[in-house]
């Protein structure tokens, strides 16, 4: 079993009930939730949207091959009317599921980084983050959750 750090994020339709639908079905899917975060409303990061973006992050425990999973999330945002836009970018949507975290875990494998890569420079994803394991140390970093969220908040 390990557990996973997932982040939602949407900004257009009913982000709320999204998110319901989502987490009951990773919990269907994937295995069960064990904690959300309280949602943080944000500005858009890397685009212009006249919506903001609704972040939520999950803890979910899970026997599954990280690769499933994820495999599993993209099919969730897609049922959830998820649109990938052809080329590529930032762009405004139903639902975007990300691992941000498997524990202590480094992977590097196509189509599936973990930590995520950039979740260090987010505050949206770092904040609902530090909501549910603010001690859990990056494991390429070397600092928790909270000392990186303090960081990328201040810019140092």
């Amino acid at each position: 079993m390990a557990e996973f750090t997932l982040l939602l994020g949407a900004d257009l339709g009913e982000p709320p009930a999204t998110f319901a639908r989502a987490t009951s079905l990773i919990a269907e899917r994937i295995g069960p939730v064990t904690a959300a975060s309280r949602d943080h409303w944000t500005e858009p990061w890397g685009f212009r949207s006249e919506h903001p973006f609704l972040n939520r992050a999950l803890l979910v425990e899970s026997a599954m091959d990280p690769a499933l999973v994820m495999r599993e999330l993209l099919r969730i945002e897609t049922e959830l009317g998820r649109v990938r836009t052809t080329g590529g970018g930032y762009a405004p949507r139903t639902l975007d599921v990300d691992i941000l975290f498997i524990g202590g875990t480094v992977l590097d494998q196509p189509g599936l980084t973990v930590p995520h890569p950039r979740v260090h420079l987010r505050t949206f994803a770092l904040g609902p983050a530090a909501d549910l394991v603010p001690e859990l140390i990056h494991p390429l970093l070397g600092r928790t959750v909270l000392e990186l969220l303090n960081q990328a908040r201040h810019g140092a």
